[in-house]
């Protein structure tokens, strides 16, 4: 089920010993949420426990008690609840939660439920009277086709709460992430344009917009957009930027200043980066610079951007001399993610953000990476496959690079592995004039980069030649072109950002989920290039 709805109320529901409470508070720190367990909430308004509760008025009197307390939470305007493992039996109270926002039923085995719930039967009045075990099983037979009826399920057992958290936040798509203030939500959604101006109003933001997007996603979104934008009462002023990397530079972004400038926006105003990456990291840098930093919103509409250039803060330009050289860590107030934009995708573009994609299942997510494989087997046209399925392969994508981004937000570490298939990669893409797309140059660079951590003892040898069947079946490259200069690309390379203490530092694939990092001389590198074993 792709969940669609722009809700910031989360419900986590289920059976007794399902860690309703546990990943409620975990999740809700996560995402900058109040954390409420129903059950508490309903003791603090009786006065009384929830044991003493059942021996004064009965089970009925508690469920009264319940629907109150779960609606006058719902009066609240974001938050996660906890809700007891009996709530939702009754049909208006599940009603009232699925239309106010998402319910997560989270699932155990029975021995799994048991074990976790040892000791506890004396506050849980259903399962006391005989032995708890017992009660429990009983409980959980009884129950069990109410569980499973909801449609976000989640499996508990054998998963820490870390672990369980990740999958509720895949499973809404919806993450947080760091940056100079409290953090900024990332969320994926189908429709999400339409709700744009609901989370402007949430946000509390009632200035005038800059709306960038470039020449082939103005007329297709940027237009609506904007009328949609003015309809809600938000004076928008829209700028149309070329299209592709070689107008990614100071001169762009330039225009982009005096424009701003001459429509009137100010400190207060707010840019909203509409297109893929170019457009992202271009309209991100000038809502960095201008008027010394101005709030901005990415709205990604390539399964490139989506997965990788909105997320994480980077902005920049290109020089002549290399990629993304000039630019500043400067995140976004929120990223917006519209599945739907992905229907008028150019095939060649799907195609480069799964390069980003099978980068991000190599160094964190095999499940993902063994997703990827199965589609190149079975159905290769991603916009043939099941909707739920796709969406579930992006949100997964995203939430390693999430991960990598909330330990290490500024690159300081291990973020610094995101340049999986890159440091090569960019160099290609430069030697080219930007004639080979970026992800076409990264799953390039994913193979010849495992060529060289196998050639450096740092990676089985079959790694570079399983990357390269993957990426084939996908109808990306795996080899450098024929007629491309290798020296030239060696001499790009020596000009990369990511080079420290006169060498190249590469972060290069050990297995398939870890990865290692590495300054090999470029003798070995261009050996590698060059196909010398």
């Amino acid at each position: 089920m792709i969940h669609n709805r722009h809700t910031r109320r989360i419900f986590l529901y289920g059976p007794p010993g399902s860690g309703k409470t546990t990943a409620g508070e975990l999740l809700a720190r996560q995402l900058n949420l109040p954390f409420d367990d129903l059950d508490v909430l309903i003791e603090r308004q009786a006065g009384c426990t929830i044991g003493q509760l059942f021996a004064q008025e009965g089970e009925a009197g508690f469920r009264k008690r319940e629907a109150d307390q779960l609606r006058a939470w719902i009066k609240n305007e974001a938050g996660v609840l906890a809700l007891g493992g009996g709530a939702l039996l009754d049909p208006a109270n599940r009603e009232h939660a699925l239309r106010s926002g998402v319910v997560i039923c989270l699932s155990a085995s029975l021995p799994a439920l048991v074990a976790r719930m040892e000791g506890q039967a004396l506050s849980r009045p259903l399962l006391a009277g005989e032995d708890m075990a017992t009660r429990l099983e009983k409980l959980f037979l009884a129950r069990a086709e109410h569980y499973t009826s909801f449609p976000l399920n989640i499996q508990t057992t054998g998963r820490t709460p870390d672990e369980v958290v990740q999958e509720i936040q895949r499973t809404i798509g919806w993450f947080r992430l760091p940056n100079h203030e409290e953090g900024y939500d990332v969320r994926i959604l189908e429709g999400a344009l339409g709700i744009l101006p609901e989370v402007l109003n949430g946000m509390g933001f009632g200035g005038s917009i800059g709306l960038v997007s470039d020449e082939n996603v103005m007329p297709l979104y940027g237009k609506g957009l904007a009328a949609g934008l003015e309809l809600a009462g938000y004076k928008t002023s829209s700028f149309t930027i070329p299209a592709g990397e070689r107008d990614k530079t100071i001169q762009t972004v330039s225009k982009l200043w005096e424009s701003f400038l001459s429509s009137g926006l100010d400190r207060s105003s707010l840019i909203l980066a509409l297109g893929g990456g170019v457009v992202c990291d271009v309209a991100g840098f000038a809502a960095a610079t201008f008027m010394r930093g101005v709030r901005w919103i990415a709205v990604p509409t390539s399964l490139l951007a989506m997965v990788d250039a909105s997320l994480g803060g980077k902005t920049g330009v290109d020089l002549p001399f290399g990629k993304n050289l000039v630019g500043s860590f400067y995140p976004p107030a929120q990223v917006i993610a519209d599945l739907a934009v992905l229907e008028t995708l150019p095939v060649d573009e799907w195609r480069c953000g799964l390069a980003e994609t099978i980068k991000h299942g190599l160094l964190a997510d095999p499940d993902l990476l063994r997703d990827c494989q199965k589609m190149a087997t079975f159905n290769p046209d991603f916009y043939a496959m099941n909707p739920e399925e796709r969406a579930m392969l992006i949100k997964r994508s995203v939430a390693v690079k999430a991960q990598f981004v909330r330990r290490d937000p500024y690159e300081k570490g291990e973020r610094a592995a995101l340049n999986l298939g890159h440091t090569i990669g960019h160099a290609i893409e430069l030697v080219s004039g930007y004639t080979i797309r970026h992800g076409e140059a990264v799953a390039i660079g994913l193979v010849l980069e495992a060529r060289l951590a196998e050639r450096l003892g740092l990676a089985e040898g079959s790694l570079a030649d399983e990357i390269a069947a993957l990426l084939k079946n996908l109808g990306l490259p795996a080899k450098l072109p024929c007629q491309m200069d290798q020296g030239a690309v060696l001499t790009a390379m020596e000009g990369d950002k990511k080079r420290q203490d006169g060498s190249v530092r590469f972060a290069l694939p050990a297995r398939i989920g870890g990865y290692v990092f590495s300054s090999p001389s470029m003798e070995i590198v261009r050996d590698v290039l060059e196909g010398v074993q």
